[in-house]
C-alpha cells in the first residue's frame, strides 16, 4: 500500500503491473481491496491502480465531518490522477465510483483516455426520468437513509443487511461470503456521510456533453434501480458500448472476473 497527499488527505492506494495506468474508484462501502478478483489479469496488461476514497478503509472513520461530500471525492481523484502525472489515464468506476468517474470525465475530460462504469450509482433527473419529478426521495434512497440510522443506532449488522439487500435482493447478505462482508464493516460509518453528500442526479445534457470513449458494464441479475439508471445513461452518452454479464450482479467483477476482465481488456485495447 502506498498514500498520496490529495488536498489535504493522504490518499491509499496500490499499483500492480506496468503499462498504460488504469485507476479504478471503488463504490460505497468498498475500498482498493474491491478489485481483488480482477487486478491479477488486468495487471498483466495495464498498471493497475486502485484507490480508497476519503475516509474509507484504510482509515476507520467514526462518520464526524462535514468532508464526507460527493464534490469532494471528485475533487480527490482528479487530484490523484493529476499527481500521478501519467498524462491521460483510463478510469473505471463502480457503483458510487461509477457516479465520480463519471463526473470527472464532464468536468476535466483531458485526464481520461477511456472510462469504464461498472453500473454506476445514483439517480436521474426528470429529464431522463419522467417519475423523477414526483416530490420526495426514491424507495432506494429511503432504504439507504434507514441503513444509516442503523449505523447511528449501533446496528451495524441490520444496517448492513438492509444496505445490501436493496441492491442484490432479499437474503444477499446472508449469502455473501466472510470476507467481502468484512470489508464493507471495515467500511460502514461512511454510510452516515453518504446521506449528507449532496450528491446531484445525472441530467440528460451532462450525458450528452460526455466526450470520453464510455463502456458501460452491467450484470444482468442486478436489482432495483441501477440496471435503469446504466440504461439511461448509456442511451445518451455518445458513442457509448455497453456490455452485460449473463448471471452476475451488481459486484459482477468479483461474481464473474473473467469475463468482466475480458470485456475490459478488450475494450482498453482498441482503437
Amino acid at each position: 500500500m502506498q498514500t498520496l497527499p490529495v488536498n489535504g488527505y493522504d490518499m491509499a492506494y496500490l499499483e500492480i503491473g506496468e503499462g498504460r495506468p488504469l485507476v479504478c474508484v471503488h463504490g460505497t462501502l468498498g475500498d482498493f481491496r474491491t478489485w481483488s478478483a480482477v487486478l491479477g489479469p488486468l495487471s498483466r496488461k495495464h498498471r493497475v491502480i486502485p484507490v480508497s476514497l476519503r475516509h474509507f478503509f484504510p482509515e476507520h472513520w467514526d462518520g464526524i465531518g462535514d468532508d464526507y461530500l460527493m464534490a469532494q471525492h471528485v475533487a480527490d481523484v482528479i487530484g490523484f490522477i493529476e499527481k500521478l502525472n501519467a498524462g491521460p489515464v483510463d478510469l473505471m468506476g463502480h457503483s458510487r465510483g461509477g457516479h465520480i468517474s463519471f463526473r470527472i470525465a464532464q468536468q476535466r475530460p483531458e485526464l481520461l483516455r477511456k472510462l469504464v462504469l461498472a453500473e454506476p450509482g445514483g439517480e436521474l433527473d426528470a429529464t431522463l426520468d419522467a417519475a423523477a419529478a414526483t416530490p420526495g426521495p426514491s424507495d432506494r434512497a429511503a432504504r439507504f437513509a434507514a441503513s444509516a440510522e442503523r449505523v447511528k443506532n449501533g446496528d451495524v449488522e441490520g444496517a448492513l443487511k438492509l444496505f445490501f439487500d436493496t441492491i442484490e435482493g432479499e437474503g444477499g447478505w446472508g449469502r455473501l461470503p466472510a470476507t467481502p462482508k468484512q470489508q464493507l464493516r471495515d467500511n460502514v460509518y461512511t454510510l452516515i456521510g453518504q446521506i449528507g453528500e449532496n450528491r446531484k442526479p445525472y441530467a440528460r445534457a451532462e450525458a450528452q456533453s460526455i466526450e470520453v470513449p464510455t463502456l458501460f458494464i452491467g450484470g444482468t441479475e442486478t436489482k432495483g434501480s441501477l440496471p435503469a439508471v446504466l440504461r439511461a445513461l448509456a442511451a445518451q452518452v455518445p458513442g457509448a458500448k455497453t456490455a452485460m454479464i449473463s448471471g452476475a450482479g451488481h459486484w459482477m467483477f468479483e461474481q464473474a472476473p473473467q469475463e468482466y476482465c475480458r470485456i475490459v481488456l478488450e475494450f482498453l485495447a482498441a482503437a
